[in-house]
């Protein structure tokens, strides 16, 4: 992504933006739960997920119940960050993770329009209103490839697809 420090030449990240799942309608917004419908779509998504993390994977969540509830599926340690909550910009959503310098492999748990914007910056270097579906997750890794940085994206999940 242009305007950001290349890893060092053998490193490389992965990031994965997930979107919370299916959460009930109402106020106040921070404090919506998930629907029976979104546990479903969070316990399916994590079981492909988990299968596929490294052992030190960093699990970063935004505060907004529906947003742990999801997370929680994965049963694996996360961090509350309040800088992920509703109104996170695509930016400090890259900035929390760390990404492309941090190395390793981040989960981010978060909500629209932050997440599609997010992946369409890594994507084509402009934060896009793109659309990423509730329970979906997109997985970015960042290379070195001759000699430059190259974004990849391996994988674009929805829950209805695991």
């Amino acid at each position: 992504m242009a305007g950001r420090t290349p890893p060092a030449a053998d490193a490389t990240m992965d990031l994965i933006l997930w979107r919370h799942a299916e959460a009930e309608d109402g106020a106040p917004d921070a404090k919506r739960k998930l629907t029976p419908r979104g546990r479903k779509q969070a316990k399916q998504v994590a079981l492909w997920l988990k299968k596929r993390l490294p052992a030190d994977v960093r699990i970063l969540v935004s505060p907004a119940v529906r947003a742990v509830q999801t997370a929680q599926a994965l049963e694996l340690p996360h961090e509350e960050v309040p800088r992920l909550g509703t109104g996170a910009s695509a930016s400090s959503l890259l900035g929390a993770a760390g990404w492309p310098q941090g190395g390793g492999t981040v989960v981010i748990v978060g909500h629209q329009p932050t997440l599609g914007r997010a992946a369409a910056l890594l994507m084509t270097g402009d934060a896009a209103d793109w659309s990423v579906r509730k329970g979906a997750l997109w997985w970015f890794t960042c290379r070195m490839r001759g000699g430059s940085t190259e974004t990849v994206l391996r994988a674009a999940i929805a829950p209805d697809l695991v």
